[in-house]
């Protein structure tokens, strides 16, 4: 499959054309920033053949319209492609031989990007994740209180969790930062690519890039193993051994932030066991209900009034409890829900009561909040009688 080349000169959906009179291309940045300006709030630039620029704000995705740019064609998107890509090399033969290739891109004065370009049916699209300017602060960016103790904690690990665009590396680099300005510590970081951009505060920052300054995570958790850091901050945990050295870490005193594609604390612990082979299951299982010290989940809800999304979050802490139930597994009546239901004075909620909560307030939406439930059998149950009493003042409304 080949790489992006600069497109042929030919007249397409952004202007390209040659001859007298025939419109010049709207640049790549331009059109970047075009998008940008239009809404503040945009998380997301989509670059697709037969469909005019996309973005996403508050999880809508809406088409532009742009002056001098219509429906992209294929010779669109595979310039685009090759302005983000720029002279990376690695990145154009990754794109090349596996069909898709992410990279970091920046737009001076405006922002920069996660970018992921890929091959679909025979053509180039490009997905662009906006990467706020500025760190998030803890205490601005509205987070739980006690997600602040896992800033305090001396080692072990812990995860956030949920799905693409949840708000995951918001969260952590959120946390990092509070130890990066309260700590006098030695960060290390390793992504895919570098988002946020910590600059040295009272702690020391390095971050290294996964494909440009390592070739893998496990190779550069293996070496910051030796570079004498405090805090190790890994962008995923996708395989085996990169799990198995942040276990290691752990162990050797070091405090580890990860992430992982998964939608609850269950499912998490599900995941990093399923990695293993069963001879090593009951192994990883004592590993890991020693060294986790938090595992957060987190899910990005409309809000009622249309305002903009609400992060609810589900906090599993490790206590006695929860380090069984990680380490023999979890049967009838013994679940790591139940624990965070019952551990609401350790610090600890779960997604279904914060949803709740969220719905009696009028925050967000009975059917929506149901929709994110995990069980919203019992969530429905739970709201029996808020349901009966918005019934009871419509039938009011009525009357009147």
């Amino acid at each position: 499959m080949d790489a992006p080349q600069p497109a042929a000169p030919t007249r397409t959906g952004t202007g390209t054309g040659t001859g007298t009179g025939a419109p010049k291309r709207v640049p790549t940045p331009s059109l970047i920033a075009t998008i940008l300006s239009a809404n503040p709030k945009t998380s997301d630039i989509i670059f697709s053949p037969g469909r005019p620029p996309q973005a996403k704000a508050n999880g809508q995705l809406m088409p532009y319209k742009i002056q001098g740019v219509g429906v992209l064609m294929p010779a669109d998107t595979s310039q685009i492609a090759a302005d983000l890509i720029g002279g990376n090399a690695l990145a154009l033969q990754k794109l090349k031989d596996e069909g898709s290739c992410d990279i970091s891109y920046s737009l001076a004065k405006v922002s920069r990007f996660r970018v992921n370009v890929f091959m679909q049916r025979g053509s180039c699209a490009i997905v662009m994740r906006v990467i706020p300017s500025s760190v998030p602060d803890f205490s601005a960016f509205n987070l739980p209180p006690q997600l602040a103790h896992a800033a305090e904690l001396r080692n072990g690990i812990v995860l956030v969790t949920g799905p693409t665009g949840s708000g995951k590396s918001s969260t952590l680099a959120a946390i990092l930062n509070k130890i990066n300005e309260e700590k006098a510590h030695h960060i290390i970081t390793i992504e895919d690519p570098i988002e946020f951009l910590h600059m040295h505060k009272k702690g020391t920052v390095h971050q290294r890039e996964l494909h440009s300054d390592t070739p893998s995570f496990a190779l550069a958790l293996r070496a910051a193993l030796r570079q004498a850091p405090e805090v190790i901050l890994v962008g995923e945990m996708r395989d085996k051994e990169t799990i198995e050295v942040a276990l290691e870490a752990a162990d050797t005193g070091h405090l580890v932030f990860s992430t992982l594609h998964t939608t609850d604390a269950s499912k998490t612990v599900e995941r990093i066991i399923g990695v293993f082979p069963l001879s090593d299951q009951s192994a990883i299982r004592n590993r890991l209900a020693k060294a986790f010290r938090y595992i957060i989940s987190q899910r990005l809800i409309p809000r009622k009034d249309g305002s903009g999304r609400l992060a609810v979050f589900e906090i599993l802490k490790s206590t006695l409890r929860t380090r069984e139930y990680v380490e023999r597994g979890e049967t009838e009546g013994k679940t790591l829900l139940d624990a965070m239901r019952d551990g609401s004075t350790e610090g600890m909620q779960c997604f279904d009561a914060e949803i709740e909560k969220a719905i009696r307030a009028g925050t967000i939406g009975f059917e929506v909040g149901l929709s994110y439930a995990t069980n919203a059998g019992n969530l429905k149950l739970q709201l029996a009688d808020y349901t009966e009493s918005m019934k009871e003042e419509t039938e009011v409304e009525i009357e009147r």
